[in-house]
């Protein structure tokens, strides 16, 4: 028997997590899979009860796993807290080394006209985006504020670097063999470090086309051209940016799952925060979270099939049912049934 962690966090979270469960307990009982899960305390629910976003309760659980389900933390309540939600999610991934982010945007024909920009631009939009997730500037030291001044540290070592490039061009092997690597290199010494070592791992595999560009113009390129891009891999600033970026491109944030992996057990999530405004309201859009847990039943467990028919259950039921962040009125639990209904084979 295999264990997922789930980890609801706050405002949306328990809610959505709710969800995901529902699709997953029937997934597991139809499919008579050897998985089991259990719920531990994290993020601003965590510094609540025990004054810690990351319990040590938690963590070893999550150590233990064999995948972990995360939904959402943070929230205006924690914002001063002596230690934040957030806090806790970076010490969660440095500690499980997860480097390796990884955010598929793909704008299916149910959401093309959900999308900011124009059909005839948006449509057909499939790429990935790679994020280096444990160095960089937002785990470098020094790091020091007073009144009048601050500095942060970005740093990168060739290794941290090498794995999570490895890790995009095998990606880009089973998809469309394309690979652009995203820096700032005319200004940034860490950026000419990581395109040296792109330039070097390209060598390694010449069945994939390798492109490099400046994050300036990545950005926008994504809004004037985003069905050339493929694979996206880049450091953990610049990928927290871009893959914020992207995600608009479907219409909203609520349909896009994301993966984090390392060197053992992997963590999926939805790229969206705990959307404080609308917790308890029933309005929290549930797709994210289920295909989160799609990637996690294909990248974790091998159920290709399985996985695959929930993202078409997914599809089908954002085609009739929506929640308001798509213009809709249906709510959480009504995307939810409607998604279990299309699993099933009825009719949405």
């Amino acid at each position: 028997m295999k264990t997922i962690v789930t980890l609801a966090g706050d405002g949306i979270g328990p809610e959505i997590m709710e969800s995901a469960l529902v699709i997953l307990d029937y997934v597991i009982e139809k499919h008579h899979l050897p998985l089991q899960h259990q719920a531990h305390l994290f993020g601003g629910s965590a510094i609540d009860q025990v004054h810690v976003p990351l319990p040590n309760t938690t963590l070893e659980a999550c150590q233990k796993a064999d995948a972990i389900l995360l939904a959402a933390i943070g929230g205006p309540k924690w914002t001063t807290a002596e230690t934040t939600p957030e806090q806790g999610l970076l010490e969660l991934r440095k500690t499980l080394a997860l480097y390796a982010n990884i955010r598929p945007v793909k704008v299916s024909d149910s959401l093309v006209n959900f999308s900011p920009l124009k059909k005839e631009i948006v449509n057909g939009t499939d790429l990935i985006v790679v994020r280096e997730l444990t160095s960089g500037i937002y785990f470098g030291t020094p790091r020091e504020k007073t009144d009048h001044e601050a500095i942060d540290t970005n740093y990168y070592h060739v290794d941290e670097i090498t794995r999570v490039v490895r890790y995009a061009f095998e990606l880009a092997k089973t998809r469309r063999q394309k690979v652009c690597a995203v820096d700032k290199a005319n200004v940034l010494a860490t950026s000419r470090l990581w395109r040296e070592t792109v330039a070097k791992i390209a060598l390694d595999y010449p069945e994939c086309e390798v492109s490099y560009q400046y994050v300036d113009s990545v950005a926008m390129d994504l809004i004037k051209h985003p069905t050339r891009f493929d694979v996206i891999v880049t450091e953990n600033l610049f990928g927290d940016i871009l893959s914020d970026e992207t995600s608009v491109l479907p219409g909203s944030l609520g349909v896009l799952p994301s993966a984090s992996h390392g060197i053992g057990v992997s963590l999926y999530e939805p790229i969206h925060g705990s959307a404080p405004d609308i917790a308890g309201k029933h309005q929290a859009n549930p797709i994210s979270m289920i295909l989160s847990v799609a990637m996690m039943l294909r990248e974790s467990f091998g159920y290709e099939e399985i996985a695959s028919d929930l993202e078409q259950a997914c599809a089908q039921a954002l085609s009739t049912t929506r929640t308001p962040d798509l213009n809709g009125q249906a709510t959480t639990t009504d995307v939810t049934h409607a998604v279990l209904a299309a699993y099933k084979g009825g009719v949405v």
